[in-house]
């Protein structure tokens, strides 16, 4: 990932309803859920809601399919994993034993 891409991720999530609606995503991965689903669930307006889904969207952190009248978002795992890698790719120096904590964190949910 280039740090362009990532500035361009992290200000999609650095906004409360952008972030709630990833988390929700990435909760419901891989089958995703329509963006009424999501507004309802986080109780913001449709119209909010669409424009929050178009900063995520544009930032590559979600895909949507179109059914009939149905858009489903799903987030984009693997984006996700990308982010995370830039973040931690030179963690600590590349000493293994300052980072097994971290690691040792992310284990029990992935």
């Amino acid at each position: 990932m280039e740090q362009e891409d990532a500035i361009l991720a992290l200000a999609a999530l650095a906004q409360s309803t952008r972030l709630e609606t990833f988390r929700l995503l990435v909760r419901h991965s891989p089958d995703g859920l329509p963006a009424g689903e999501i507004a309802r669930a986080l109780a913001i307006p449709h119209n909010t809601m669409s424009t929050h889904l178009n900063i995520l969207s544009r930032a590559r952190l979600l895909s949507s399919e179109r059914h009939s009248r149905v858009i489903v978002y799903r987030a984009d795992v693997p984006r996700l994993r990308e982010l995370m890698l830039f973040l931690i790719k030179d963690c600590c120096g590349g000493n293994a034993d300052l980072c097994a904590p971290l690691i040792a964190e992310l284990q029990p949910c992935c």
